[in-house]
């Protein structure tokens, strides 16, 4: 890839209300999972029953970055590496993810949201700019509801939240089987098979499945294979969605739409345009961005064309 983000970022064109980057610019680099910069500190911070592992990089406006599942705060290092330049960039693994800790309760969004502010609060860190995908979006709608004078803007990626706009709908969609896929009996045919399980998902649910490489899921694979974490994203992050749904409802109840800009990316073999109207039905201000030849795992398949539309949003005053 050749083109710098900031090249990519003047080809956009305006499609049904959402912004749309041109196949030109749409080949993937390799998918390869890279180290961080040196410039960043990476270290084990106290949670409610247990830390988190938390990436800290750079100086300047804070972006805070949280991933899904399938992934961990790993799949940030291509946006890391040029918002570090000038941003203090956070990147915490979510509770019972990647590197984190693996306490048995604490998935409700709410109080993960609750966490992520105590760790900002640690790190003497008041106001974020927000970029999110998948149970990130999740944390970052409890996050942005619970503290939005915290919030500056929000870019959301490729998930609907629990709860609110088409959420029920999307229950029904054969692709979400795996929400309902846990308990013991399920964990142990999971186990050492965890490449199988996230193959399936790598494979489907992209437009193109070479554009995630085997080091990117071998890379994945171990760390879910860790002690505690299928059992985690299972028993914990997925079985939370019921009483998220229940929380985001009290949220919107209370607070209504959110005021921050927010940004809602969707890759076009994914949810497309479909997520800025997904957002729109919970915050104010909302712009789209359709990502062309991905599907959901849009950092893996097509991270120019992601860091062309996230850093002018998030740079813009």
């Amino acid at each position: 890839m050749t083109r710098s983000f900031r090249q990519i970022s003047l080809g956009l064109v305006l499609s049904a209300g959402a912004l749309v980057v041109p196949l030109i610019a749409s080949t993937p680099a390799a998918a390869e999972v890279k180290p961080f910069p040196a410039s960043f500190s990476a270290q084990q911070m106290p949670v409610t029953g247990g830390t988190q592992y938390v990436r800290i990089g750079g100086q300047g406006p804070a972006v805070l970055l949280l991933h899904g599942f399938g992934d961990t705060g790993d799949m940030w290092e291509p946006l890391a590496e040029v918002l570090v330049k000038d941003h203090t960039v956070i990147i915490p693994d979510l509770r019972g993810m990647g590197l984190s800790s693996h306490p048995e309760t604490g998935y409700e969004k709410v109080a993960q949201a609750r966490d992520i502010a105590a760790i900002l609060d640690q790190l003497k860190v008041q106001k974020v700019a927000l970029v999110t995908h998948d149970i990130g979006n999740m944390v970052g709608y409890a996050l942005a509801a619970q503290y939005p004078d915290r919030v500056t803007k929000w870019v959301v990626m490729d998930a609907p939240l629990p709860g609110l706009g088409t959420w029920y709908v999307q229950l029904t969609n054969p692709k979400l089987w795996h929400f309902n896929f846990r308990g013991p009996d399920t964990e142990r045919l999971v186990a050492g098979r965890e490449r199988i399980l996230l193959d399936r998902f790598y494979n489907e649910l992209s437009a193109n499945p070479a554009a995630i490489d085997d080091q990117t899921r071998d890379h994945y694979a171990e760390l879910y294979a860790r002690p505690g974490a299928i059992h985690n994203a299972f028993s914990g992050q997925f079985a939370a969605f019921t009483q998220d749904g229940d929380d985001n409802k009290e949220l919107f109840a209370k607070l209504g739409k959110l005021p921050m800009p927010v940004l809602a990316i969707g890759g076009d073999h994914s949810f497309g345009a479909s997520i800025q109207s997904e957002l729109a039905s919970v915050a104010s201000n909302v712009q789209g961005a359709i990502i062309t030849n991905s599907g959901h795992w849009i950092m893996e398949e097509q991270p120019q064309q992601a860091i062309g539309v996230i850093v002018p949003f998030i740079e813009k005053e």
